[in-house]
């Protein structure tokens, strides 16, 4: 446990999963002075106004509103500013941090870590990362086919929800009076197959016991890191490895690595018929029709999404390319003298397959 006197608490979970209900219960019992740092991407903080009607104790708290930005990257300044200027604040004993329904954990941690790194005298520790789970959604959307078009636009929401999940110490299943036993087993063992360690709650809106959240170990980045499914295959798994690696949940997990590109349209024709057995996808691919920019490729469960992200380095002009090379040398020992630093890298996760199946499926999609 920490020597230090503050915990700090954040909690996430996407739009509508119940963090503002389970913030409000946290107030109920909380008896320390505490902060609170409420993130909503509105230009009107909404859940900081239903928080603020959540009794008198409210006087006891300092209420920090952050608002038209995320806290995980427009707004990272900012909140590591506020976290400095409540830590010199010796009434307060405990920091809550609510963040944005679509705030990537891990970045909020890796930022706050190397807060606590660079100012030893900090009086603050992360404490917990809790993600709250809206059970009823990831039933619908994630273990089963959407319901509506309009859901299928939506898509790409669900892989938001996955990477919230995969990076924390504690999961709050909320909404559970939504689902039968049945269902629920089928829920938690989904959620099992991408984030296999941290402990689940479950609840009804968002009512859970202060000291489950408080009472633990002190949150570590690498050990929480290495909760993720996907880490853990791209830790554990030779991409050359004949058979998938099984773990204790019976779920299997490789990684394929190929330099040469995918056919565009082959590999979407690959997405629109994914395999079912398939749980979690992650990994980052290139086209053949585009050889400057990364592609992040995401599934969970019935939904999958194709990001395009930066430029490959070898993309790059000469000049800029040749100075990142001196800079960064360890970059050579992966570079392919055709391709570069170009190379498809992806973990798959699921259940019931065998690997040279879905392996001969990607290989169908290579370009020749």
């Amino acid at each position: 446990m920490s020597t230090k006197e503050v915990p700090i608490v954040i909690i996430t979970g996407y739009l509508g999963s119940g963090k503002t209900t389970l913030m409000q219960n946290i107030l109920k019992q909380e008896k320390r002075k505490i902060a609170l740092i409420v993130n909503d991407m509105g230009s009107i903080n909404i859940d900081a106004s239903i928080l603020n009607k959540t009794g008198n104790r409210v006087a006891q708290i300092e209420m920090v509103e952050m608002q038209n930005g995320c806290i995980c990257c427009t707004l990272r300044d900012e909140f590591m500013a506020e976290i400095e200027r409540l830590s010199a604040d010796k009434s307060i004993e405990a920091i809550f941090v609510e963040a944005s329904g679509i705030s990537e954990p891990s970045s909020i941690a890796g930022a706050f870590l190397n807060y606590e790194e660079m100012t030893e005298d900090t009086r603050v520790y992360l404490k917990s990362v809790v993600s709250v789970v809206d059970v009823d959604r990831i039933y619908k959307e994630f273990l089963h086919s959407l319901t509506s078009d309009s859901d299928a636009e939506e898509g790409d929401v669900i892989n938001l929800i996955m990477d919230q999940i995969e990076f924390c110490n504690l999961m709050i299943l909320n909404k559970t009076d939504l689902l039968t036993k049945e269902q629920l087993v089928e829920v938690k063992e989904g959620l099992r197959g991408i984030q296999q360690e941290a402990e689940m709650i479950e609840c009804v809106n968002g009512n859970v016991d202060l000291d489950i959240i408080l009472d633990r170990e002190d949150f570590d980045f690498e050990e929480v890191e290495a909760y993720s499914a996907v880490q853990k295959a791209l830790n554990n798994c030779e991409h050359d490895d004949e058979k998938a690696c099984v773990d204790e949940y019976g779920i299997s997990s490789f990684v394929f690595e190929e330099r040469k590109p995918f056919n565009r349209e082959s590999f979407n024709k690959l997405v629109d018929n994914y395999p079912e057995v398939l749980i979690r996808t992650k990994g980052y691919i290139w086209f053949s029709d585009d050889w400057n920019h990364v592609q992040l490729f995401e599934q969970a469960g019935r939904n999958a999404s194709i990001t395009e992200l930066s430029e490959w380095i070898s993309a790059w002009p000469d000049e800029e390319m040749d100075k990142v090379l001196a800079d960064f040398p360890d970059i050579k020992d992966d570079w392919d003298e055709k391709y570069g630093d170009r190379c498809n890298q992806v973990v798959f996760i699921g259940k019931g397959y065998e690997k040279k199946e879905i392996v001969k499926l990607l290989y169908d999609c290579i370009e020749d």
